[in-house]
């Protein structure tokens, strides 16, 4: 993602200038009108994934795009958000189970706490999984610090009216 890079830092460098994070936390993803997601932070994914339980690729004036729908909410199917993106490619996954997948992958902006920067993230049905959306280490890299002993240290997704 051209342009969309965290600075290049030496190894440790800015640490303390890092979002510090928990194994799990609060996130919104604006551009798709998802408020607030539970995500597990994963520095074993490489890419980002959402659950979508449905997705319908399309094409509109020579571009690839997809409409999908979210759960956001854990354990509540009545809560739908219809999405609408640009498909920037289409990868093979493999997952923690080491089964491979096709996914789309789309490019839009994630909310950590008060911070908020451009992120990839793949679509696929995650209804068999604790966590509606996985954030993975190239999100993070150079913009956060992990502590896998806690929880929410980002606290509650801010929004602003620019998002």
């Amino acid at each position: 993602m051209p342009g969309n890079s965290p600075p290049k830092q030496a190894p440790g460098e800015g640490v303390s200038e890092r979002v510090p994070l928990g194994w799990r936390e609060w996130l919104a993803l604006p551009e798709l009108d998802i408020q607030r997601v539970k995500a597990k932070v994963d520095t074993g994914a490489r890419t980002s994934c959402l659950h979508t339980f449905r997705t319908e690729p399309y094409t509109e004036n020579g571009q690839r795009r997809v409409k999908f729908w979210v759960h956001p909410e854990q354990h509540n199917l009545h809560s739908v958000v219809e999405c609408d993106a640009a498909v920037i490619d289409e990868r093979t996954v493999t997952d923690s189970g080491g089964h491979q997948e096709m996914r789309l992958v789309i490019e839009t902006r994630v909310v950590v706490g008060d911070q908020s920067w451009p992120i990839e993230m793949t679509l696929t049905n995650r209804d068999s999984m604790r966590f509606r959306m996985l954030l993975g280490r190239t999100a993070m890299a150079g913009r956060c610090t992990v502590m896998p002993e806690a929880s929410y240290l980002a606290g509650e997704p801010v929004l602003r009216n620019d998002e």
